[in-house]
C-alpha cells in the first residue's frame, strides 16, 4: 500500500498543504504568519479538513440508488474522500492529483472514470479545480462538490458571534435537511444588508442549503479586525454552509454541483436532482478559489 504524503505549495504570499489521501487540503496560511485558516480536524467534532464529495453530494435516500434496475449502496458524499490519490504533477505553486475507477469502486458505482483535483496558488488565492473524465462506453452520472472547513473563530480572542458571512444578494431561499440528511422543505431567508451573522443556533437543523446561481462568492469576516476568507464559486448551482451546533470550532462553506436526495426521491440515479450527465469520453471541469 502506498504511503500517504503531505505536500506543500508556496508562493510569496501564501502556502498550502495537501495530503495524497483524498487529495485533501489540510492547511492554508499567509507566509510569515501563524494564522491557520483551515480547520485542523478533531474527531471529537469532525476529523476531516476539506474533503472532495464524489460521485454524490450529500446523502442518498436509504443510502442507496438504482441504476438500470440494479440497486447500489453508497454512503454520504461518496467514496473519493477516502481514497489514496496519485500525484501526477508537482511544481512550487501547483499540484495535480488523479483518482481512477477500480474493481472496488465499480461494485458501488458502475462507471469508469478519471477524477483530477488540482491546487494552484495565484497571489493570495488558492484555486481548486476539479475535472471528471468519462472512461465508460456509455453515459456517466455523477455529482461533485467541495467541503472546506475553516477555523471559527480564526483567532483565540474572538467569539463565534463576532463573525458573519457577506453575500452579494439581500435574500435567498434556504432548503432544509431532515434528520436523515434529505431535503424536505424551504423558506425565504433575508440577510441584514447582505450579511448573515453567525451563531451556533443557525445550524441546529443541520446545514443551510442554497440553490441560487446569484450567489457567486461569499466572504467570511468578523467585526473586530480585517482578516477574511473569500470563496469565489461562480456557476456552482448549490451551496452548503455547515457547522455542528455543539461547540464545534469550524465553519464549512461548500460549493456543490449536486445535492442530497429529497425525501420524496424515487432513488433512480437518472432522475436524481442536480445529477450531471457525461457522454463517453466527455470531460466536466469546474473550479473555485479561496482568497485570504
Amino acid at each position: 500500500m502506498k504511503k500517504e504524503m503531505n505536500y506543500e505549495i508556496k508562493n510569496e504570499f501564501i502556502k498550502a498543504k495537501i495530503r495524497s489521501f483524498g487529495a485533501e487540503l489540510n492547511s492554508l496560511q499567509k507566509c510569515g504568519k501563524d494564522l491557520e485558516y483551515i480547520w485542523q480536524g478533531d474527531a471529537k467534532y469532525w476529523a476531516r479538513h476539506s474533503p472532495i464529495l464524489f460521485p454524490i453530494v450529500g446523502r442518498l435516500k436509504e443510502d442507496s440508488y438504482f441504476y438500470k434496475n440494479q440497486k447500489y449502496n453508497m454512503s454520504q458524499h461518496g467514496f473519493a474522500r477516502d481514497k489514496e490519490f496519485e500525484i501526477i504533477e508537482q511544481k512550487d505553486d501547483f499540484l495535480e492529483f488523479r483518482l481512477c475507477s477500480d474493481e472496488k469502486s465499480l461494485e458501488i458505482y458502475p462507471f469508469d472514470f478519471e477524477l483530477y483535483l488540482s491546487y494552484k496558488l495565484e497571489k493570495s488565492s488558492l484555486i481548486i479545480s476539479y475535472k471528471v473524465k468519462n472512461k465508460s462506453d456509455e453515459k456517466m452520472l455523477f455529482s461533485i462538490g467541495a467541503h472546506p472547513a475553516f477555523n471559527w473563530s480564526l483567532e483565540k480572542d474572538l467569539k463565534k458571534e463576532d463573525y458573519f458571512l457577506e453575500f452579494e444578494v439581500n435574500n435567498s431561499k434556504r432548503y432544509f435537511l431532515n434528520e436523515l440528511g434529505l431535503v424536505y422543505d424551504s423558506m425565504d431567508l433575508e440577510f441584514e444588508e447582505k450579511k448573515l451573522f453567525l451563531n451556533e443556533e443557525l445550524f441546529k437543523n443541520d446545514a443551510l442549503v442554497f440553490n441560487d446561481l446569484n450567489i457567486k462568492n461569499l466572504i467570511f469576516k468578523n467585526i473586530k479586525n480585517e482578516n477574511f476568507i473569500k470563496l469565489n464559486f461562480e456557476n456552482f448551482p448549490y451551496l452548503g454552509i455547515w457547522s455542528k451546533p455543539s461547540g464545534a470550532p469550524f465553519l464549512c462553506i461548500e460549493p456543490w454541483f449536486g445535492i442530497a436526495d429529497e425525501d420524496s426521491s424515487n432513488q433512480n440515479l437518472e432522475e436524481k436532482k442536480g445529477i450531471i450527465t457525461l457522454q463517453k469520453d466527455e470531460v466536466f471541469s469546474c473550479f473555485y478559489s479561496i482568497e485570504v
